[in-house]
């Protein structure tokens, strides 16, 4: 039966199985089935040496190209559309040798090759390689030279000539320190009445209007805050305007924010006219002011320099025509011109989501003429001009030098300080918007690398001091240091994780700029998760969930279902429309967040007057005599000897009688026995028995954000 199946023409499995089960059945080892399993092993040899022999002594057909190279061998780079001379090149071999390799490689086409044919089928290339033994990896093409990439940024026009120019506007910005009386200035100017708007008594915000003087003459006025937080706001007005003006009160003087504006108008380079405000008040000093001014460099008119300094009262009108008057004289010596015709340039003043119009931005027209279809390019966003507002509300169809404008059709929203430029057309528009991304791409990818390259630096060094160590060791095993770590290390650092959502981009920049303020050092981790212009939305929601973060809207709303939606997840939403508010609610979460600490807190204390043994059943016990000197004893709290202005014995009573009885507390000047609850400790007359408790202490933190 055996001779049989081997016979057979079964595969050579089956043969194997059909022979063990017949020695299963007759419980003896069958010589025929230990031939069979050695007929079977040979054969598997005989079919894995034949293989073997077919992959290498091939001559001819496809067979020669199934070739592996062993992992010794040269490493070659090769590239797409190489030539017959470049293979030659990369193999280090003649073009014989190249040719006969193809006869081989290229069996299906009908190439006549030749020195600088180009191989278009990289399998061809790689057939080659293998044939002449050798491995290969892709590469670069090292004879190509790498083109730079095109320059498709959009960049201003050239100066116009001088017959194109023509008179234009000035440009006043009103700088000065919080409550000085700016946003009061300026509405007695234009005769309107935005502080009553403004929440806190503060202006958060840069405004940009045009007034018309009683002269008929027109001014664009820049209102900025004074808050210390929002250095970033005056910055931009003072370097996108022609004349500051420096509000300061005349009750207070020169303040911080004072020097602030002086130092950015000076950088800018632009002149100032000083406005001292509230005259009215009674007692004010006008000429103390003049002479603080003086010691900053800002030497007016009335102590012999050339800043003009018009005292004024904002509240009640005063004096304001001749500020008027030194406005329009500092703008006539000015000179001031520009050409309305060409592309538009400018810079975004402002910038926000608003829940019906959409994405705005409040643009300062510096060159050209902004009219409906024009297609603007800023920073990171771009659009095409569909609305044209006015601060009034107003719409307009053309906007000339100057001009503030309010402009709607932004597919993507620029941010605050970003250079507006005038495009053909939207195709380059998108051309400039995809470099741009790239640029930033690139710059990223700089930064990143010099962090990883210090990283790397790190870790080596790490290791280096591991495998000195484990040298210096010998023979014995380096063990773990401390019991097994997990895998997964959970982060118990407390942290807090906030979302900030403004109503319009300077907001949002000025609260960023604060919260880097906060000490990373600190007991309490600050993470800033997300941020964004316009209101809270479900995508919000989403990452405060997954972040366990607190949301800060400011001057921004939550819908109804949005604000039930946070309150069923846990999330914490805040609404602030005021920014040293905002900042004090953050440090307050920071320091809700800081674990709580212990510390000692002293009950009495009391004085040993002698130290005795006592009956305690059949054994004796140590006994302190002692009088409360000062405050209370308690029986459950914490005790501490004192002996020669040293700490002998702490810990707790194990009774406490005043005369027979077991009492819980010992008034002051009253006389008890304390027995401590360790028995071997032996108190000496004199020393002091001191009675504490700790207490759980919140600490708050220490961040400053400098306001």
């Amino acid at each position: 039966m055996y001779r049989r199946l081997l016979c057979s023409r079964l595969p050579l499995a089956l043969v194997k199985r059909e022979c063990y089960l017949q020695d299963v059945k007759s419980n003896q080892l069958n010589p025929y089935c230990q031939w069979a399993r050695h007929i079977s092993m040979s054969v598997v040899c005989w079919k894995k040496r034949r293989t073997e022999e077919e992959r290498a002594t091939a001559s001819q057909g496809r067979s020669a190209i199934r070739y592996s190279p062993k992992g010794g061998s040269e490493v070659v780079g090769i590239w797409r559309n190489m030539t017959v001379q470049d293979v030659a090149n990369v193999l280090k071999k003649d073009l014989d040798h190249v040719f006969k390799a193809l006869e081989f490689a290229d069996k299906t086409s009908n190439i006549v090759y030749k020195e600088n044919t180009v191989i278009h089928n990289p399998q061809v290339v790689r057939d080659i390689i293998k044939i002449s033994g050798c491995r290969f990896k892709l590469v670069a093409n090292p004879e190509k030279e790498i083109e730079e990439e095109e320059n498709h940024d959009a960049v201003p026009a050239p100066p116009p000539p001088p017959e194109a120019l023509r008179p234009r506007p000035p440009v006043v910005c009103v700088m000065g320190h919080v409550d000085h009386g700016k946003t009061t200035l300026l509405d007695s100017l234009r005769d309107t009445a935005v502080v009553d708007t403004e929440f806190g008594g503060i202006t958060q915000h840069i405004g940009a209007f045009e007034v018309k003087l009683p002269t008929g003459e027109k001014v664009t006025f820049l209102d900025t805050p004074g808050h210390a937080a929002f250095t970033a706001m005056r910055s931009r007005g003072a370097h996108a305007t022609d004349i500051v003006v420096l509000v300061v009160a005349a009750d207070d003087g020169v303040m911080e924010q004072t020097l602030e504006s002086i130092r950015m108008a000076n950088e800018a380079g632009v002149p100032i006219l000083v406005a001292v405000n509230k005259v009215d008040k009674p007692g004010v000093n006008i000429e103390r002011t003049l002479r603080s001014l003086a010691q900053h460099g800002i030497v007016c008119e009335q102590l012999g320099g050339d800043v003009q300094a018009i005292p004024v009262s904002a509240l009640k009108r005063q004096n304001l025509d001749t500020l008027v008057e030194a406005l329009t004289l500092q703008a006539q010596l000015m000179e001031l011109k520009a050409d309305p015709g060409g592309y538009v340039e400018g810079v975004v003043l402002e910038a926000q989501v608003d829940p019906k119009a959409g994405k705005l931005a409040t643009v300062l027209v510096q060159r050209g003429t902004l009219r409906r279809g024009c297609v603007l390019v800023a920073g990171a966003g771009w659009g095409k001009v569909r609305v044209l507002k006015t601060a009034e509300g107003r719409t307009v169809e053309e906007a000339p030098p100057s001009t503030p404008v309010s402009v709607l059709g932004w597919r993507d929203l620029p941010s605050a300080g970003d250079q507006v430029l005038e495009v053909s057309s939207e195709k380059h528009a998108n051309k400039v918007m995809k470099w741009r991304h790239n640029q930033r791409m690139k710059e990223k990818q700089d930064s990143d690398y010099e962090v990883i390259e210090a990283k790397t630096a790190e870790y080596r060094q790490e290791y280096r001091a591991k495998l000195m160590k484990k040298r210096t060791m010998g023979r014995f095993r380096l063990r773990p240091e401390g019991p097994r770590q997990k895998m997964i290390q959970e982060d118990t650092h407390p942290t807090l994780s906030v979302i900030v959502k403004g109503d319009v981009d300077g907001s949002v920049e000025a609260i960023l700029d604060i919260l880097e303020t906060y000490d990373e050092n600190d007991k309490v981790r600050l993470e800033l998760v997300h941020f964004g212009v316009g209101q809270v939305t479900p995508n919000d929601l989403e990452i405060a969930e997954a972040f366990d973060a607190l949301i800060y809207a400011f001057n921004v709303e939550c819908a109804a279902p949005l604000a039930a939606d946070a309150k069923s997840k846990g999330i914490l939403v805040k609404l602030h429309n005021v920014i040293y508010k905002l900042v004090d609610d953050v440090k307050d979460e920071l320091s809700l967040r800081i674990p709580t600490r212990q510390e000692e807190e002293d009950i009495g204390e009391a004085n040993v007057l002698q130290h005795f043994m006592v009956s305690e059943g059949k054994k004796k016990v140590q006994v302190a005599g002692c009088r409360c000197s000062k405050g209370t004893l308690v029986r459950n709290a914490l005790y501490r000897i004192i002996r020669g202005g040293e700490v002998v014995y702490e810990g707790k009573l194990a009774s406490m009688k005043h005369l027979k009885d077991e009492v819980n507390t010992i008034k002051r000047d009253m006389e008890c026995g304390l027995r401590f609850e360790d028995p071997t400790f032996e108190v000496k007359p004199g020393d002091t028995v001191v009675c504490y408790k700790k207490v759980d202490v919140n600490d708050r933190t220490g961040w400053d954000p400098g306001f």
